[in-house]
């Protein structure tokens, strides 16, 4: 199968009839790992479009890796199952209720080491953008101060706090999940571990 490169990042199969949706409140959950290449048919539309959803489903039923990502998107899945995609915390004020629907129930979740926690900032959905490391986060010095906060508030001394977020780790843990505010530009995370 031969691949080429749509020009938001997502990729795209000749098995696929149309462009994978955009979801603004995780712009690119390819990259994530939570919408992969698949032959697998999609229990709602019953239709094989090429990527599957493998992100965090809460639902009656047991669903997980067997949505499409269009079916995410346009809401269908959520309404057909009550199906929700994140599961968590909220963390922000001032979010108008279909804000939090549109990230809850038409958005890829993303899998965490503890409970998810989603941020809201400036009245809006912050943007996913992955696991992240203190390498990552090097760029985003207000992610990493809220990362320092955090685990100051834990009652660790200066020293193991930056011990700490100096051995955040993408793909091991601990790890931060950084996003960006969608109005303000500002990255936010938070961390977690088993």
């Amino acid at each position: 199968m031969r691949w080429t490169v749509r020009s938001c990042g997502l990729l795209r199969s000749r098995a696929v009839t149309e462009w994978l949706p955009e979801f603004p409140y995780h712009p690119d959950p390819v990259a994530t790992g939570v919408v992969v290449p698949s032959e697998k048919t999609c229990v709602r539309c019953e239709q094989a479009r090429g990527y599957i959803y493998t992100g965090p489903v809460y639902a009656v039923e047991e669903i997980k890796g067997l949505l499409c990502p269009w079916c995410v998107a346009d809401g269908s899945a959520a309404e057909r199952f009550d199906a929700h995609f994140t599961d968590g915390t909220w963390l922000g004020e001032d979010v108008p209720l279909e804000v939090f629907a549109a990230v809850d129930r038409r958005t890829p979740g993303f899998a965490a080491w503890q409970e998810t926690q989603w941020f809201f900032h400036c009245g809006d959905g912050a943007a996913f953008l992955g696991r992240a490391g203190a390498g990552e986060l090097a760029v985003h010095p207000e992610a990493l101060e809220m990362l320092r906060r955090e685990a100051s508030g834990w009652g660790w001394p200066a020293d193991q706090v930056e011990h700490y977020v100096g051995s955040l780790d993408k793909d091991g843990q601990a790890t931060a999940y950084l996003f960006r505010c969608r109005v303000c530009a500002i990255h936010l995370a938070y961390s977690d571990f088993t």
